[in-house]
C-alpha cells in the first residue's frame, strides 16, 4: 500500500483508538496498561512498544528510532479491535478470512512468493529466524513454524520442498479467531512483516 494512502489511515486509526476505553482494550489485546504513564506496553514481533494514549502515538521502548507507519497502524488496529475471545486452535487460510478473496492477489504477492523465494530451499533458516521470534515448530509440510505475532494472533507458516514433480511452495494460515482480532486487509499485509524480521535474523 502506497505511503500516500497509510497516512489518513493512520490518523483514522488514532482517532478510532482514542474513543476507546484504555483498560479494557488491554485486557482484550492481552497486553499491559500503565494507568499512570497512560501508555500500552505491547509486543510486536519479538519487539517491545509504547503506546501513548489518548493520542496514538507508538514507539519502540528501548529505542529512539522512529517506527514505520505500517507497524503503528497494525498495533493501534490491534489495540482497538482485539475482541479478547479465546484461540481455536483451528487453522484457517486467507480465503477463510471475511472477504479474503478480495485481498487474496496482494497476500500471494506480498506473504505466499516471498516466503517461498527466501525459504524454500532452506527451510532451516525459516525456523531458526521463527524461533528468535518466539515462535513454535509444528509437523505440517517439510517445515513449519507458529510465530506468536501479536499476543492473541500466531500466523504459520509452512513449507514443502521442490521435488521432481513440483517446484517449492508455501502457505501463511491463521488460527479461527484472528478475524476478531484484525481485519483481513491487516492480515494481507502482517505476514509480510513477519517474513522480513525472519530473512533479517536468518541472513543477518
Amino acid at each position: 500500500m502506497a505511503l500516500i494512502n497509510l497516512v489518513p489511515a493512520l490518523e483514522k486509526a488514532k482517532t478510532i483508538f482514542s474513543q476507546k476505553d484504555a483498560e479494557a482494550m488491554a485486557l482484550k489485546a492481552g497486553v499491559t496498561y500503565n494507568t499512570e504513564k497512560k501508555e500500552f506496553a505491547v509486543p510486536f514481533l519479538g519487539q517491545d512498544y509504547r503506546v501513548v494514549y489518548p493520542d496514538g502515538e507508538v514507539y519502540y521502548s528501548d529505542s529512539n528510532s522512529e517506527v514505520i507507519i505500517e507497524v503503528k497502524i497494525l498495533i493501534l488496529h490491534y489495540l482497538y479491535g482485539a475482541s479478547g475471545v479465546d484461540l481455536q486452535n483451528k487453522l484457517i487460510s486467507f480465503k477463510e478470512l471475511p472477504d479474503g478473496f478480495i485481498y487474496i492477489e496482494p497476500f500471494t504477492n506480498r506473504a505466499i512468493r516471498p516466503l517461498v523465494g527466501i525459504f524454500g530451499n532452506i527451510p532451516d533458516k525459516m525456523l531458526s529466524a521463527g524461533e528468535k521470534l518466539g515462535g513454535e515448530r509444528l509437523t505440517m509440510g517439510d517445515a513449519s513454524i507458529t510465530i506468536p505475532v501479536f499476543p492473541r494472533v500466531p500466523v504459520t507458516f509452512i513449507l514443502w520442498l521442490a521435488d521432481e514433480e513440483f517446484p517449492a511452495n508455501g502457505n501463511v494460515l491463521f488460527d479461527a479467531s484472528a478475524p476478531r482480532y484484525l481485519d483481513t486487509e491487516d492480515y494481507a499485509l502482517l505476514p509480510s512483516l513477519v517474513i522480513g524480521a525472519m530473512k533479517k535474523l536468518a541472513f543477518n
